[in-house]
């Protein structure tokens, strides 16, 4: 079980401020039983396929030099600034 304590020495640490500890503790005590289950799974014997290549199929590393200013190119670059999309 998660305790209050430990919720606020958490939040403390994360310089988070916290008004209902009692909501978190529920969250945190739910992802805690789901770690749990996920730790029954028992998938230590499941065999992983893995695809090996010899390093001489790989592709040859070429350096193809680029004659403008990268930044210039972006679309939405401007002037002084890289203008990213809104964040939901």
């Amino acid at each position: 079980m998660v305790s209050k304590e430990e919720i606020e020495n958490v939040a403390k640490l994360m310089r988070i401020e916290l008004d209902d500890h009692t909501v978190h503790i529920d969250r945190v005590q739910k992802m805690i039983e789901y770690f749990d289950i996920l730790d029954k799974a028992c998938v230590g014997s499941e065999e992983i396929d893995v695809q090996e290549k010899s390093i001489t199929k790989l592709r040859e590393d070429k350096h193809i030099p680029y004659d403008e200013k990268l930044i210039e190119a972006l679309k939405n670059y401007k002037k002084t600034y890289v203008r990213a999309p809104k964040m939901v």
